[in-house]
């Protein structure tokens, strides 16, 4: 059956603050202490799902998280009032208040790893959510993210949610932000599955900063989808290009159906793999990439050429949505023309600004989970989460209504705003028809 991507956005939480907390991520750490501002930094993302969803592609909305995770902290002993509770977490460990105020599941490409269902084993389409472990703030999302999918993709006939992998460490998944699609008319699809390090098989690893998907995950995720051994590939990341600051894979690679665009150190022992893919998806696959001597890591890192999305329009051709600093970076600008430039499908760059997503590492790419649905399946999805003008009025309105213009770090301690968040996440449940998907709503604190 024919089938659409859909562009699933996450929406920017109340508490977006640049805290620091991601080893690897340059951008975060370098804007470590700055001051946020979170209405415009949710306006920003809205206004890219707008203008996908105006280019013709298909383009829908998952919801921030409670934040502060007071339920979290409560776990880890801190007893009484959230006024007690942030004041005293203030006090003892401002380093805990931050993990557990983080906005980072805006990033929705990190949320979970999807696969349609013309790829799938049992004609369903899967989803698994995404465990996090390598970050505990980002552990915290499993659960929500669980509820949410759930949600929206409740029709078990169609749709296969699953939870996040066991085994801690052992089973580290990233999400989508490791996992590329690729595909061919007439070929069957090849699913990439990067790592950066493997449980129990010993490889070289970064020196400098973490791998966080491992290769255990990766083979846990091809067969929960039941995806063909032969569909499947698994390229290690390079450690190169994790030191450099490449700490998923979609900060070096990109790829749309039988297009693409990656770095010679997004992967090791990538010419192999490009003539792996060729042999698997014929002629018709193209691919661009980029040298060091041409875009150098750091300014890959910087720029965010990679981290964006690659879009196919209406006519068939595709185009890339780019952050602005790809555009204001000499070197990224001159890749991005050269892909323009060579014989593949990409006729259009257009970039986008999403700074306040970027100051924190985040580019295009980023704030979307890209899910593959029938006409069918997206008729069987009930929630109000497919983006048209109505809806994203409605989410305009309800961010100017309950965003603060202005956050710094100390700001995380005030009561108020955590009871400003769970007040605009309650309202945003009833606005996206999701049903009682969070944790404050089911039960008293």
């Amino acid at each position: 059956m024919t089938q659409r991507e859909w562009n699933f956005d996450g929406l920017v939480g109340p508490t977006h603050n640049y805290a620091g907390l991601s080893p690897g991520n340059l951008a975060s750490q370098s804007h470590e202490g700055n001051v946020s501002n979170p209405r415009e930094a949710a306006l920003q993302g809205l206004e890219k799902m707008r203008f996908v969803a105006d280019l013709g592609v298909g383009q829908a909305v998952l919801p921030p998280h409670p934040r502060p995770a007071l339920r979290a902290l409560r776990a880890l002993g801190y007893v009484g009032s959230d006024e007690e509770v942030l004041a005293r977490v203030f006090t003892e460990n401002e380093h805990l208040l931050r993990l557990c105020s983080s906005a980072a599941a805006m990033w929705t490409a990190n949320a979970a790893t999807a696969a349609p269902s013309s790829d799938t084993g049992d004609g369903r389409m899967h989803i698994t959510v995404a465990n996090l472990q390598a970050m505990f703030h980002r552990v915290l999302e499993g659960e929500t993210t669980h509820a949410v999918l759930r949600s929206i993709f409740s029709d078990e006939r169609r749709f296969a949610v699953h939870p996040p992998l066991p085994g801690g460490g052992h089973f580290a998944d990233e999400g989508a932000a490791n996992h590329v699609r690729l595909s061919v008319e007439g070929r069957p699809a090849m699913h990439l599955f990067a790592w950066g390090r493997s449980t129990w098989h010993p490889v070289k690893g970064p020196d400098r900063f973490p791998a966080r998907q491992t290769l255990e995950a990766s083979h846990a995720l091809a067969r929960l989808h039941q995806l063909h051994p032969d569909a499947c590939l698994f390229p290690q990341q390079s450690p190169a290009g994790i030191d450099g600051g490449a700490f998923h894979t979609d900060v070096l690679a990109v790829g749309n159906e039988g297009f693409l665009m990656l770095h010679e150190e997004a992967f090791v022992a990538v010419e192999p793999l490009l003539a792996t893919l060729q042999n698997r998806l014929g002629g018709s696959f193209r691919w661009v990439m980029a040298s060091s001597r041409e875009l150098p890591v750091s300014e890959a890192v910087y720029g965010y050429p990679f981290n964006s999305q690659v879009l196919t329009l209406p006519d068939g051709t595709m185009c890339i949505v780019a952050p602005v600093e790809s555009r204001q970076r000499p070197r990224p600008r001159a890749f991005l023309e050269r892909v323009l430039a060579e014989d593949n499908p990409v006729r259009q760059v257009h970039y986008l600004d999403v700074r306040q997503s970027m100051n924190n590492g985040g580019g295009p790419a980023c704030l979307r989970q890209r899910i593959r649905l029938t006409d069918e399946e997206r008729a069987a999805v009930k929630a109000r989460v497919f983006l048209d003008a109505a809806l994203a009025a409605d989410l305009e309105a309800w961010i100017r209504r309950h965003y603060r213009d202005r956050l710094a770090v100390r700001d995380l301690a005030d009561p108020a705003l955590a009871r400003e968040s769970l007040t605009a996440l309650d309202e945003l449940t009833r606005i996206l028809q999701l049903g009682s998907v969070y944790d404050f709503q089911q039960s008293p604190r």
